[in-house]
């Protein structure tokens, strides 16, 4: 485990994480740390704890959001999917009829070609 030190509301804290992680975990830090920042600004200084627990809803409300917009978009991608799937049936009709006209209009030339040959 690898040791890194954040720094959230102008403290220290070591933390762990696996290795190769620390550049992740500092990153975090610095989003957590923008949001009780923001806290901070619009509501002063209310304590630690309660900042934390504000700007972690704050976060919280964003990961909300986040994963609510990749639901619509999985909702919109098996939609596609769906109307894809759709088209390709529709096109292997559609070349299955075409290709029945084709023979009846083939067999139809060999009769007709068959009366002029006479």
């Amino acid at each position: 485990m690898a040791h890194v030190i954040v720094q959230v509301n102008g403290r220290p804290y070591t933390m762990q994480c696996p290795e190769g992680e620390e550049d992740h975990l500092k990153d975090l830090a610095e989003l957590l740390d923008s949001e009780v920042q923001r806290v901070k600004s619009s509501v002063g200084n209310v304590g630690d704890i309660r900042m934390l627990v504000m700007a972690g809803l704050m976060v919280a409300d964003r990961l909300s959001e986040a994963i609510q917009k990749i639901q619509n978009l999985e909702e919109q991608v098996n939609g596609l999917r769906e109307a894809k799937n759709a088209a390709q049936l529709e096109v292997l009709e559609v070349q299955a009829s075409l290709g029945e006209r084709l023979m009846v209009a083939s067999e139809r030339l060999e009769v007709l070609a068959e009366h002029l040959g006479k």
